[in-house]
């Protein structure tokens, strides 16, 4: 049992330990505190950019969802644009049955109003300065009776599509000597 006694005289731990000073105290936890505070405005910034980034690829997301969708319709436009211009040649071409010539032309009226709703425009080309944006240019004619690089004649439509080129016009081009 006396040993026991000796323990309980022996300093505890804390006794042992220096005593720290109020000011001590005061300087560490300011310091943890700016700390704190460093990394707290470190994560706000952090948050904050992430943010963005989120609103910007989101954005961005409805933007190509946007165009997708607008211009979905554009490849299956361009397959039939060939089917238009097949009715447009039968249209030139000479008939006695008037019925079959009428039955055409209705038919080529209505393709060509519903890709014109779907977004399908004629470019029109004849007597308007050539446009190498607009137009392919699959002939050339000297002449002085048209001014220098004016089109004489559309061998085939060009067509834009919502406002972006579909397909160039074929034309004939006036060239001065």
């Amino acid at each position: 049992m006396a040993d026991d006694n000796q323990e309980l005289d022996a300093p505890s731990v804390e006794e042992a330990l220096p005593a720290v000073t109020s000011e001590a105290q005061i300087a560490a936890l300011s310091a943890e505190r700016d700390q704190l505070a460093a990394e707290k405005a470190d994560l706000k910034d952090r948050l904050l950019r992430a943010l963005a980034d989120f609103d910007n690829f989101r954005r961005r997301a409805d933007r190509d969802r946007s165009d997708y969708v607008q211009f979905a319709a554009m490849e299956i436009v361009r397959d039939l644009i060939p089917i238009l211009d097949d009715f447009r040649r039968a249209m030139k071409v000479e008939t006695a049955d008037k019925e079959y010539a009428k039955g055409v032309e209705l038919i080529d009226q209505r393709l060509f109003e519903t890709l014109k709703k779907a977004g399908l425009e004629p470019i029109e080309a004849a007597g308007k300065p050539f446009d190498p944006n607009l137009h392919q240019a699959v002939d050339r004619v000297q002449t002085e009776d048209w001014p220098d690089q004016t089109v004489l004649e559309e061998y085939q439509c060009g067509y834009n599509f919502k406002g972006k080129l579909l397909r160039p016009a074929m034309v004939k081009v006036a060239v001065n000597p």
